[in-house]
């Protein structure tokens, strides 16, 4: 594992910290735009709740993408960036004033709205400022996906999106209203999935939905899809790029396009989860009454999905080839829930040796918490790793 790892650059950095592989983030980049760009009416969004580091985030807007934004944070980070206003869509269940205020300010490409409330509101705004919003409406398509129930967001027992029934109806009011453009509808049915049923399901759905519209003599001129593919939490060096082929290609065969209709995606965690891993180092080991732990410095405030999801993170000791023991990892956070891993076997480890934490690019980072007054954790890419 050493190979993979600077670790003499990581034995002088304070712990714990994420560190980004950029050759990895621009090489996944790449296939994004080789697969999309055979389909020319595929736009591609990189979802910023995933990872907002600034020099993650250059690397994005340098490869050609525009950005899916859900908070007014999220868009100001866009921007600082240098992402065009022009490719940012911001979706979000509740947006408040100042967030829709700050869209309208830049002019970004679209709101995706959830409800009829919200479009109002919008519509109310945009009035105020002299101005024509733009305006895609998420629909819940009642479509499961094969994922954890946390992020699962297209059933109709979501909070998220526009029930089927009142498609018509919400288009209907907003060709009413002078301040809003309808231009499309957007889907968004979960996160992590791995199984092209799930996103082939949409398709049909989405499909039943523009029949639904022709008779209405309704037009569509962007279909988003939103994101949910999945990574491979367990091999992430074997599969250290997802398999957009497969998901852009599904989506192709699968989604009946009227002709001039752009289909647009917000891929978050496929684009950044694999070329980052939370670096950590241990700082005891503890003999229980059935068990060894591995306590190490970082814990659940800065990375929390294995305590909110029992999420999986391949974890190695990067500077330890001794034979294998079994051990629990655990973080210092007094809280009972701050468990990496339970009975996993690690090259035997002792004080100081470095831990890595797996496929934590997404979500990672951009959750950290500072509960226990904790630090938030740096970001480190391999090029700043060159200067430091």
């Amino acid at each position: 594992m050493k190979g993979i790892f600077p670790v003499e650059r990581f034995q002088s950095i304070r712990t714990p910290f994420y560190y980004y592989d950029t050759e990895l983030l621009r090489k996944t980049l790449r296939t994004i735009n080789e697969e999309a760009g055979k389909h020319d009416n595929f736009v591609v969004h990189y979802a910023v709740k995933a990872n907002a580091n600034p020099a993650i985030l250059r690397i994005i807007r340098e490869a050609g993408l525009g950005v899916d934004c859900v908070s007014g944070g999220e868009i100001e980070a866009a921007i600082k960036a240098g992402f065009k206003p022009s490719g940012i869509v911001y979706a979000g269940v509740g947006k408040s004033d100042w967030e829709i205020n700050l869209s309208l300010d830049n002019n970004i490409f679209c709101f995706n709205v959830e409800s009829l409330a919200e479009l109002e509101v919008i519509n109310e705004l945009a009035a105020e400022k002299g101005k024509k919003a733009r305006v895609a409406f998420r629909i819940n398509p009642n479509v499961g996906a094969h994922t954890h129930a946390n992020i699962t967001t297209g059933l109709a027992e979501n909070k998220f999106g526009i029930a089927m029934r009142d498609m018509i109806p919400v288009i209907r009011k907003a060709e009413k209203m002078e301040n809003v453009e309808f231009i499309g509808l957007h889907f968004h049915i979960g996160s992590q999935i791995l199984d092209m049923g799930d996103f082939i399901a949409l398709c049909n759905r989405i499909n039943e939905l523009q029949e639904e519209l022709e008779r209405e003599h309704i037009k569509v001129e962007n279909i988003n899809v939103g994101g949910g593919l999945g990574i491979d939490y367990e091999h992430p060096n074997r599969v250290p790029v997802p398999d957009f082929k497969s998901f852009f290609d599904t989506y192709s065969r699968h989604l009946h396009l009227l002709p001039g209709q752009k289909l647009h995606f917000e891929l978050g965690r496929s684009v950044v989860a694999q070329c980052g891993s939370l670096i950590t180092r241990t700082l005891y080991i503890k003999q229980g009454e059935v068990k060894k732990f591995v306590i190490v410095d970082a814990g659940m405030t800065d990375l929390i999905r294995p305590a909110l999801y029992q999420a999986y993170h391949k974890i190695e000791n990067i500077t330890s080839e001794d034979a294998k023991e079994t051990y629990d990892i655990v973080g210092p956070i007094c809280e009972s829930s701050d468990v990496f891993a339970k009975q996993i076997e690690l090259n035997a480890t002792k004080r100081g040796d470095l831990i890595a934490l797996r496929s934590a690019g997404a979500y990672g980072e951009i959750m950290a918490s500072q509960y226990n007054c904790r630090q938030l954790p740096k970001g480190y890419t391999t090029e700043d790793l060159n200067i430091i």
